[in-house]
Formats: structure tokens, sequence, C-alpha cells
């Protein structure tokens, strides 16, 4: 019985990496540059002029010019200068200095020569991949076997939500039907592949699918009761000056209230699930009408603190 648990496991396994490599290799249908000619790439700031700055209270305001070293093709080793545009709010606003590591997106002429070169933001994706490998490095240290298990529970999140969520939305599908399908299949890949085909799995993927469904209804009842447009959120409406004008906000905002809630339903569900697989198991003379008394129980403590969370 043991042996058939650990193939059907493992094919599991098998299966959903195959479905990683598929999703890493189907294209987006985005894959085109917005601005054909421009060019982004990292560089090196090797000096910053600061007079046409000004200080206004603890803002900065107006234009920092910085001359920096490319790093990436077509003009790696080439110097130019960068303009810097900061519009007094500590949010957007980067104040670079020498040393610094940039992200530079550089406008060509016909010829291929740099016309204008408009500093984007620090550029941290080496920090950012340092930072992921120590959480993988961690998590295998401490789960093990488990470990390896939640990061392709988690790969398959970042790519379900990159290649399937983000494109569909943008091309006009019903942003709330195509969150609930995708945190269902996250759902259901992450419990399976955290608790195992058991049946503490399934009841927590048949509780967590309930959950996702009465919150979905929700967010949509209640954006609708409060009459809350999609453009709160932030930056939202550039979407729509980007030319997806048939992405609907407001739907886009109720999906992303339902994905938002989606990882704590996950998490209070198997929480649970787990409890009582434990009661279960150390006694087993225990009825169902118990069992589902302390699952009341361990529920209520359980939402407390998730409610104050």
């Amino acid at each position: 019985m043991k042996v058939q648990m650990v193939a059907r496991e493992s094919i599991l396994v098998l299966g959903l990496l195959a479905l990683v490599l598929i999703l890493i290799l189907i294209p987006t249908g985005f894959e085109r540059k917005i601005y054909s000619n421009a060019v982004g790439t990292k560089a090196r700031v090797i000096a910053v002029d600061n007079t046409t700055l000004l200080h206004k209270g603890v803002v900065r305001m107006g234009e920092q010019v910085v001359t920096v070293r490319l790093l990436g093709s077509p003009f790696k080793g080439m110097e130019t200068k960068a303009v810097n545009l900061l519009g007094g709010k500590l949010e957007f606003d980067t104040v670079y200095q020498e040393g610094d590591l940039a992200w530079v997106l550089l406008e060509q002429s016909e010829d291929g020569q740099i016309i204008f070169a408009n500093m984007v933001s620090l550029y941290r994706f080496p920090k950012e991949l340092q930072l992921l490998l120590l959480f993988a490095t961690l998590l295998l240290l401490v789960s093990g076997r488990k470990g390896l298990r939640t990061l392709l529970s988690f790969t398959l999140a970042f790519l379900l939500i990159w290649k399937v969520l983000i494109p569909l939305c943008l091309k006009g599908y019903e942003p709330i039907l195509i969150a609930l399908l995708v945190g269902a299949a996250l759902t259901v890949s992450c419990l399976l592949l955290v608790a195992g085909l058991t049946r503490k799995a399934y009841c927590a993927i048949a509780s967590s699918l309930l959950c996702s469904l009465v919150t979905c209804l929700l967010a949509t009842v209640g954006t609708s009761y409060f009459s809350i447009h999609g453009a709160v959120m932030s930056w939202s409406e550039s979407l729509l000056f980007a030319g997806f004008e048939q992405v609907n906000l407001t739907k886009l905002l109720q999906a992303a209230i339902y994905l938002s809630c989606s990882g704590a339903i996950l998490d209070l569900a198997v929480d649970i699930s787990a409890a009582l697989d434990e009661v279960h198991l150390h006694n087993r003379g225990v009825t169902r009408k118990e069992l589902f008394a302390s699952g009341m129980h361990i529920g209520q403590s359980v939402v407390g603190s998730q409610t104050t969370t």
C-alpha cells in the first residue's frame, strides 16, 4: 500500500514538473517590444550632477543628470548621460549615487545611435536572486523533501500568474473566472504536494474550493454594494492608457481581492485538516460528530487569529 502511494505521488510530482516546463515554453502573446526604437539595459552610475535638483522640505524635485557606463548589448562599455526626472514623490523617485547599478532605457535613432537615455530604476535583480536562493536553501534545510515540493508549488504559482492569469486578463477574458480557475489549480497542486494524496489533503482542497467560491461572490457583491471602481488600485488606469481598453478594472479588482485572500484560505484549510488528522491518528475511536466538533473548536481559534492578522 505504501509503495503504491509513493508511486502515485511520484507520478503527481512528475506531472506537475511537466506542467512547469510547458508553462516556461509557452508564449504569453506579449513578447513584442512596446517601443521599437528603445532598448533597456543595465548600467553603472559613474557620476551624478545634482545642480538642477530643487529641495522642497523632505522631497527633491527637478532633474538629475547621471553619467552611466552601459553594461549590456549593443552599447556595452559606452558612457552616456542619462536623465533622472524627480516629481517630488518619495514613493517613486530615486536619487542615484556614484557606484549604483541601474536600469536605463535608451532611445535610438534609425541608424542605431543613442538619442536619449532615461533612468528607470535601481537594478536589483542580482540581490533578488540571492534572496531567492537563500530562501530555497533554508527551505530545503528545514523541510527536506517536502521543501522541494514546496519550491515546485511556488514555481508553479509564479508561472500560472505570469503565463496564464495576466495574459488572459489583458486579452479581455473574465478576470474573476480566470482568477478562480488559477486559484483552484494552485490550491489543488499546492495541497497535494504538501500534504500528499491523503484524506487530509482532500478535505483541505474541498473546503478551500468552497471558500474560494464564497470569497469570489463576496468580492463581486461587495464592490457593487459599495460602488467601488477598479481604478482605486494603484496605477490600474495606466492599463487603459497603454491600449488595454478591453480590461474591466472593477472586475480586475474583484479578482485581485479573491487572489489576495486565497493564500489565507488555503493555509487555514490545511491547518484545520492537519489538526483533525492528528486527532484521528491518536484516537481511532473518535466519532465523526466528535471530530466535526473538534474541527469547529480549532477553526474558531484559528479564524480569530487570522482575522487579527
